[in-house]
């Protein structure tokens, strides 16, 4: 029995690819490297993805073609390739940034979103490279916080891929839902959607080296938090309460969640925000509102680091409605975001050097 290549393509030629209904001979699925030593062939069949669901079904019916057309006795080899490229594996999601933190509240109201912002742009100030990711998809805050509603977002080419361009702003990345649904209406997504919205501006998006990716979660506990901790390995989480009992007690849920065998996340400590009103012409003065250090014995009780205790002044407000955080202002409570970063600082630095490098959450149901 004698092979020969023209052989080969033509028992192929009456192969039907399902995809499209031509032979692969017709839809270019044949590479060219026939290789016949005596009554032994190999070749190889391209495929687009390397998740093409006839993978298996094809490379079989390439073999039986040639049994059939040519001689059951040929030793046949198939080997398969892809146009696109097989993505390694253990590859992580955020290869440029170094460390992961992520801003929670066991409840709303607490300005969890304020402290995420100010805290970027203090980490910012310090020099630092510094993303902002906008996860509270049902609340997003930071385009009104970072005076940038309208802005428009762009993509762009890198290594073949349309990456996202997240928008600069103080020095800080940053991306939210918010620049992709109607301002002024309800976002109604059932949870798999917003899941998926939220992996897209993780993983899409061109975030570049980055020392700091900070993350402003959703209030609670929810699908977006798995979605989170199972999208990166998280380094670690500043929580924020208010020093009301019923806050208190919402932030012992969340952070519970985070210590929970399956998440074990680590706390790098807590905010204890609007821990006193200051006027703003009398900074001396301290008024204890809504109850006085109730985050300092929470941290005590948990044995978690007190990172910050931030006073309530109204430029805090007025800064975020306006777009300028009060981070970049020379007042007490601009003094004190700057004091909540060098913390965090110092508590990523404690917990990298005490602790093994997080991984992505591997939760089986």
């Amino acid at each position: 029995m004698q092979l020969y290549p023209a052989l080969i393509t033509d028992a192929l030629q009456t192969v039907r690819y399902p995809g499209n209904g031509k032979t692969l001979v017709e839809a270019n699925m044949v590479e060219d490297d026939i290789r016949i030593d005596g009554d032994s062939v190999s070749f190889s069949l391209i495929f687009d993805k390397p998740t093409d669901p006839f993978i298996k079904s094809m490379t079989r019916a390439a073999e039986t073609a040639i049994h059939t057309y040519i001689s059951p006795d040929v030793k046949v080899t198939v080997n398969v390739a892809t146009r696109q490229p097989v993505p390694p594996k253990n590859v992580p999601v955020l290869p440029g940034v170094k460390n992961i933190i992520g801003v929670s509240s066991g409840k709303g109201g607490v300005g969890k979103s304020t402290v995420a912002s100010n805290l970027a742009v203090s980490l910012a100030a310090e020099g630092y490279k510094v993303g902002l990711l906008d996860a509270d998809i049902f609340g997003p805050s930071m385009p009104k916080m970072f005076g940038i509603e309208d802005e428009q977002l762009y993509i762009h080419e890198v290594d073949g891929r349309q990456l996202i361009l997240p928008i600069e702003r103080y020095g800080v990345k940053l991306l939210s839902i918010g620049f992709v649904v109607d301002k002024e209406k309800a976002v109604l997504w059932r949870g798999s959607m917003a899941s998926n919205a939220l992996k897209q501006l993780i993983v899409d998006a061109d975030w570049g080296e980055l020392d700091y990716f900070v993350i402003d979660m959703p209030p609670g506990t929810s699908d977006i938090h798995l979605t989170l901790v199972q999208t990166l390995p998280i380094t670690g989480v500043v929580v924020v309460t208010t020093p009301q009992e019923v806050a208190l007690a919402d932030a012992r849920k969340g952070i519970a969640m985070f210590q929970e065998d399956k998440v074990n996340v680590p706390i790098l400590g807590l905010v204890e925000n609007m821990a006193y009103f200051t006027p703003a012409e009398h900074p001396d003065e301290r008024y204890y509102i809504f109850g006085k250090e109730g985050g300092v014995r929470l941290a005590e009780k948990l044995g978690v680091r007190l990172l910050a205790q931030i006073p309530l002044v109204g430029s805090i407000a007025d800064g975020g409605d306006a777009g300028t955080p009060v981070a970049l202002t020379n007042t007490v409570t601009g003094h004190a975001f700057a004091h909540l970063a060098h913390e965090v600082i110092d508590a990523v630095a404690e917990r990298n050097r005490e602790l093994p490098p997080t991984h992505k959450v591997e939760l089986k149901h």
